[in-house]
């Protein structure tokens, strides 16, 4: 028998340009779209006659651009899914993850490419039920100091010393569901999540990522009442102590080498005790 399924069009590049006199408004944007409902037909037959071409969801996106602006990703996200459930009577739930691109102004209407952070969001419409998660990735962070690891368990393939004074990096992946679909301020919104990431991190004295990713996650559940769940994915960007003996030097925690692979990655989610359960994909649906 058929399963779960559903069907769309994956990274539409937009690139939208406000222009408001000289001064320009770049936004950057990539959409994916993703519409499920009763589809069965065009799998067990062939039977395209519910099924809206992928071509026309791209489409959709740069007319909702064009008509009304973009604004704020998430308010974009509602509206593409909102008007693909109600204008597909197949459709009953559509999901629109959108990443945005950052970019730093140089002058009226120059900019350059920001660097490797971006801004999510994922919307789901679904019958009655609206679920607006917005997110971040690529936020790189750094602790020079403030950070130790010991007491850990050990067996016989151990080999890591216990340290009392490392350096304590990672590119932050976080997401955090709203608890309604509906904001004042979707920016503001944001803005706050994000600085209470960071603060928490800047703040934490850290024996343990785990430690951080916890502290990071609760004090934004803390501070922003319309969030319910935060989920972090926090890779350990290891930085090792260079022996430096062999050339009559000492290392005082000065000198390090920076691997990009393998690392420690650390995940979890906080959440309301009153939370609902988050179902975190179609296929879980």
């Amino acid at each position: 028998m058929l399963g779960s399924h559903q069907y769309g069009k994956a990274e539409v590049r937009l690139v939208h340009v406000a222009r408001h006199g000289d001064r320009h408004h770049l936004t950057d944007l990539t959409v994916g779209v993703a519409l499920a409902g009763d589809l069965a037909d065009t799998h067990h037959t062939g039977d395209n006659a519910r099924v809206l071409p992928t071509d026309s969801q791209k489409n959709t996106v740069y007319a909702f651009a064009r008509r009304d602006g973009v604004g704020e990703i998430e308010e974009f996200g509602l509206r593409l899914a909102r008007h693909f459930v109600a204008s597909q009577p197949a459709i009953t739930r559509a999901t629109v993850t959108i990443e945005q691109h950052g970019w730093d102004r140089l002058g009226e209407h120059s900019f350059a490419r920001a660097g490797a952070e971006t801004r999510t969001t994922t919307v789901t419409v679904d019958g009655s039920d609206t679920v607006v998660v917005s997110g971040l990735s690529g936020m790189v962070l750094m602790n020079t100091t403030a950070s130790e690891f010991f007491g850990f368990a050990r067996d016989e393939y151990t080999t890591l010393p216990d340290a009392h004074d490392r350096i304590l990096a990672t590119a932050v992946d976080a997401r955090w569901r709203h608890a309604t679909g509906e904001s004042d301020d979707w920016r503001a919104s944001f803005a706050e999540a994000r600085r209470h990431l960071v603060e928490a991190f800047v703040g934490t004295y850290s024996l343990s990522l785990q430690q951080t990713l916890y502290a990071m996650g609760r004090r934004v559940i803390e501070h922003r009442p319309e969030i319910t769940e935060v989920r972090l994915s926090l890779p350990n960007k290891h930085h090792f102590n260079v022996d430096l003996a062999p050339f009559g030097l000492d290392n005082p925690n000065q000198v390090f080498h920076a691997p990009d692979r393998p690392y420690g990655l650390i995940e979890g989610a906080v959440r309301r005790d009153d939370a609902p359960q988050w179902v975190d994909s179609w296929w879980d649906a």
